[in-house]
């Protein structure tokens, strides 16, 4: 399917009440999220002294059924709901982790791609660590057991220590039975991590600032790129130990967010998200305008740029396809023909509103072109007289390792066609891709601050040797960060 797989979502809680009980709060965050992954959801929240989790695959009220809750009454804990990017779709890889080492537990819980997660895992287990998963989360768990024995079951620098080898994307949340809630972002910040306050010492993270709005918790700012932040006694505790030692890559924030993955009503690196989408179709329409009746949202991640392609052209905007909401994820679907159908069952045209109409179709993104070509063939049998195509996204150009599921650049129809190829394979009057510098100037932020290597073919370096770590002043130990660690050997 043309369709790109989502991200995973995380959520943590940390209330100072010991009678709140979190696991209701984690499971509304976890559905407000739903839209980064639907293959499978857990919660593990802080039980008296010990973490209990309940999890299980599909959607969050399918993985967690809503009468299970009462079983995690808790304070604190955290929560995922999954699409997988690195590691299959099946039980053993369903987060949150939890580990036990001797009277020590931790949960954690990302969204992201460790890069590197194959050769740390060789390593590990060279030095007998055992693995259930094929998950880079379970490789990051397992750094954590070996930084912690080996500092004495101290988290700070067991993050740290973990943070040096970790190569690619990761926003992570870890909870720990002595109480406390780490939230934890690579040092360029790929995916988005904020933090908001429940009340007086009482805090959420999460993957989008909409659980925030929904749930009527004040949001205080985002977890910055390479920052450890503890939660600890109702206190805040952060430290940014890492940073970029590439003044022209100073972050990598994954612009796709904007146009695609994030919800409209989210905030993502201090930008909204509706307004970056609003921007996107306008310069559509002044990029590549075109004389049309209608102008038609592919739902449902089109809706807000032809909203924005509508104003500026001046061309009314009509609901023309209705998506079926029941229908989550047909690339899944293993036969063309299975996949045809769903298509079909998935967007049903309004022929009134389409018939005898020049349609200017809007969408986020091409990717295979299949699912475009379904869509255009669709609208063409409703009636429409001329049917045009906008993207509200670049040429998809290159694959993504930071967690997006991507097709291989052999799959990857931009990489191999023409514009003027693409349009005559779906079958359109007209195709427009937003330009490059279309998309940068509706972000708002510097080029530099963006990974757009889907898009350029250009990945930002992210090895470990190339990350410096900023001298910060430790407040449990009074002293520097030994910058020497960066030179250790691999695990």
């Amino acid at each position: 399917m043309d369709e790109v797989k989502e991200a995973c979502g995380v959520v943590g809680v940390y209330s100072l009440s010991r009678d709140f009980n979190v696991a209701h709060l984690l499971y509304d965050g976890l559905l407000i999220l739903q839209h980064r992954g639907q293959e499978s959801a857990g919660i593990s929240v802080l039980t008296g002294k010990s973490i209990r989790s309940i999890k299980g695959m599909g959607g969050v009220d399918e993985a967690i059924p809503e009468e299970s809750l009462a079983k995690l009454f808790g304070n604190i804990g955290i929560g995922h709901t999954r699409y997988s990017t690195a590691g299959s779709s099946n039980e053993a890889n369903i987060q949150p982790y939890t580990i036990d080492i001797g009277d020590t537990q931790f949960a954690l819980a990302f969204n992201g791609n460790i890069t590197n997660h194959l050769e740390l895992k060789k390593n590990l287990i060279r030095r007998g660590h055992t693995f259930t998963s094929d998950a880079d989360t379970e490789v990051i768990a397992h750094l954590m057991i070996s930084y912690l024995l080996e500092s004495d079951l101290n988290y700070n620098k067991a993050i740290e220590r973990t943070m040096e080898l970790l190569e690619g994307a990761y926003s992570l949340v870890l909870i720990n039975n002595s109480g406390q809630l780490y939230a934890i972002r690579d040092p360029l910040g790929f995916r988005p991590l904020s933090i908001g306050e429940l009340d007086k010492g009482s805090y959420v993270i999460s993957s989008e600032t909409v659980v925030f709005d929904i749930l009527e918790i004040n949001y205080l700012r985002d977890i910055q790129p390479g920052e450890i932040l503890l939660i600890n006694n109702g206190r805040l505790e952060p430290r940014r130990v890492f940073e970029s030692s590439n003044s022209a890559q100073p972050t990598a924030h994954c612009m796709f967010e904007y146009v695609y993955f994030a919800r409209p009503d989210s905030i993502v690196n201090g930008i909204s998200v509706h307004d970056v989408r609003m921007k996107l179709g306008m310069n559509l329409a002044k990029f590549h305008p075109v004389e049309a009746d209608v102008v038609v949202p592919i739902p449902d991640s089109g809706r807000v740029a032809a909203i924005g392609y509508s104003q500026q052209s001046g061309i009314p905007l009509v609901e023309g396809l209705i998506r079926n909401r029941s229908i989550w994820r047909t690339f899944i679907l293993p036969y063309p023909e299975l996949r045809e159908r769903y298509v079909k069952l998935k967007i049903n045209p309004v022929k009134e509103a389409i018939k005898g109409k020049r349609v200017v179709l809007i969408d986020d993104s091409i990717v295979r072109s299949t699912t475009s070509r379904r869509i255009v063939n669709i609208v063409r049998k409703a009636g429409a007289k001329e049917v045009h195509f906008r993207v509200s996204c670049p040429p998809i150009i290159s694959p993504c390792y930071m967690g997006i599921d991507f097709p291989r650049k052999e799959e990857l129809v931009a990489a191999n066609k023409s514009v003027e190829e693409i349009k005559e394979e779906i079958g359109v009057d007209s195709l427009g891709y937003q330009p490059l510098e279309g998309l940068i100037e509706a972000i708002g932020l510097d080029r530099s601050r963006l990974c757009m290597a889907c898009l350029t073919g250009f990945y930002p370096n992210m090895k470990a040797k190339n990350i410096k770590q900023k001298k910060l002043i430790h407040k449990e130990n009074g002293g520097f960060i030994d910058e020497s660690s960066l030179n250790r050997s691999r695990c």
